[in-house]
């Protein structure tokens, strides 16, 4: 205890305390590399944030560097500051480097300013997305079928970039699938990672189509390395069909002018503005009657 109590003192004490301060203020070649490294201490995070950081004290001890040599004229200073200045250089040579090599095709850049780079997702994120597609958009021409009702087997995830897919099943229009949509989140949705199935529905491009497709199997690789990828995909997915079924609440009807509304299954909207209004009212209250008879139900059942 008593050798380090006298490290500590020696340590602490053992210098002079200073009596006599400098009245002139350093040369403004300190001042500047002080400003750099409080602006640069400020970066984000990610690519650019790296290239802003790495900059800026590269600068600031590059200044520091420069006042030690000709202002204070200490080699120890020098050393230590341009040693850093060095380090910071080849930093921001590396990470520039790798921001170069995460160039993308003009339709894989468009894709992810208008989709993923919202959601926070960095290129380096999107880069291993693009890898699993092999970096391919598909071309689909006009009036070409993606998939067959009954025939086309499930085995990829695709994303529509441009033009329009027209969903039928047995002939009949169910909705169109717009640039930014997925092709097939509900067949993706409804199958697990074993299972095997077939197309309900046909797509038809009513226009020249490019999409980006994911096999299933090299998705699901790329899912078991990186959760955060399989929980993008599944939010993305979720949010495709939600506007699927919105997109499918105009075309279902129930007869006799009423429309059925998936948001409020137990009301109907007119869609035939001969529909008399005392059967419309006598419609809501019997509606409104069965929505308060199966609440007390449901609370006399859970009593």
């Amino acid at each position: 205890m008593g050798d380090n109590s006298s490290f500590w003192d020696s340590l602490i004490y053992a210098h002079p305390v200073c009596v006599n301060w400098k009245s002139e203020a350093e040369g403004s070649i300190y001042h500047l590399a002080s400003i750099l490294f409080v602006v640069g201490y400020m970066g984000g995070s990610g690519f650019f944030g790296l290239l802003y950081v790495f900059c800026l004290l590269g600068l600031g001890f590059l200044c520091s560097s420069v006042w030690a040599w000709l202002d204070v004229c200490a080699a120890d200073i020098f050393s230590w500051n341009f040693i850093l200045f060095v380090i910071c250089f080849i930093q921001f040579i590396y990470v520039a480097y790798q921001v170069r090599s995460v160039a993308f095709d003009r339709e894989f850049q468009e894709l992810y300013n208008a989709l993923f780079q919202p959601l926070g997702i960095s290129l380096t994120v999107f880069r291993k997305i693009v890898r699993c597609c092999d970096e391919e958009i598909v071309t689909l021409e006009k009036e070409h079928c993606y998939a067959m009702q009954g025939k086309t087997p499930i085995d990829k995830l695709s994303l529509l970039v441009s033009g329009r897919i027209r969903v039928t099943v047995d002939g009949e229009f169910l909705h169109y699938i717009f640039p930014l949509q997925f092709l097939d989140s509900p067949e993706w949705d409804s199958l697990r990672p074993t299972e095997e199935g077939i197309f309900q529905v046909t797509l038809t491009a009513e226009t020249d189509c490019r999409y980006v497709a994911w096999r299933r199997k090299k998705l699901y690789l790329l899912f078991a390395k990186h959760r955060f990828i399989s929980r993008l995909f599944s939010i993305l997915v979720g949010s495709d069909i939600a506007d699927k079924l919105y997109a499918l609440n105009d075309r279902v009807s129930l007869g006799k002018g009423f429309r059925y509304d998936i948001r409020l299954p137990n009301f109907y909207h007119v869609s035939v503005p001969e529909t008399p209004q005392k059967q419309l009212e006598a419609q809501l209250q019997n509606n409104s009657r069965q929505i308060s008879t199966n609440v007390i139900n449901c609370n006399s059942s859970t009593k």
